[in-house]
């Protein structure tokens, strides 16, 4: 069974394929500030956790109902850093991103991950399913400013949500992460095998690669 990833995040489709699947990546043209705007008008001001939720399912349906000859399931994804009760999405310029990594150092904030599993197999009835996992992330209070400032440099920050990384360059910098650690980097593996049961799916059919196998250790 092939599973589409509506998402160009390489973080997400590194964290699959080292799960064993291998999906189609089919980027979605969602106009993520407009659908939140839109969203916002009809009901109100939307939380962090409803948000991701949001985005991941316009994400998911845009590619189901947009391309053609689907024979599968379509998941979507969104994430966002909370501190504070602010919510941080990707800070794109690097002044943006010392600035938040200058408040959350030494902190614990909460990053949620919305997902949205849509049923495109032929003969299939266009079903939806979604959840939200959240993990707090708790960051170290020892870092110093000019780690922070050869971070930005790298430019991996400026366009992950929270200005950071917990499987690349950003990890050595998180003291603790308390909840399901594939949340973090954008996708939750137990979420997405949960939401797969509801439509009547185990995540063995969606194995289709073999992962690098992990050397031994000395």
């Amino acid at each position: 069974m092939r599973l589409y990833l509506a998402s160009t995040s390489p973080a997400r489709l590194a964290l699959l394929r080292s799960a064993g699947i291998e999906p189609i990546v089919v980027p979605s043209s969602v106009d993520e500030p407009a659908a939140v705007a839109e969203a916002e008008r009809q009901h109100g001001p939307v939380s962090a956790r409803e948000m991701v939720l949001l985005l991941a399912r316009a994400k998911a349906e845009a590619v189901a109902a947009g391309t053609p000859d689907l024979d599968g399931l379509v998941i979507g994804g969104d994430s966002a850093f909370e501190l504070d009760g602010a919510v941080y999405g990707k800070p794109h310029r690097p002044e943006i991103a010392r600035e938040r990594w200058l408040r959350q150092r030494g902190r614990t904030g909460l990053l949620h991950s919305g997902h949205w599993l849509v049923d495109a197999r032929k003969g299939g009835d266009g079903r939806g399913v979604g959840a939200v996992a959240t993990a707090s992330v708790t960051f170290a209070t020892d870092i110093r400013d000019e780690e922070i400032d050869a971070y930005i440099a790298t430019g991996e920050p400026l366009a992950v949500a929270g200005a950071f990384t917990i499987d690349s360059l950003g990890g050595p910098f998180i003291d603790r992460i308390e909840g399901d650690p594939s949340t973090v980097v954008g996708l939750s593996l137990p979420t997405l095998r949960r939401l797969l049961h509801d439509l009547g799916v185990t995540l063995p059919e969606l194995w289709n690669r073999v992962p690098e196998p992990t050397p031994p250790v000395d």
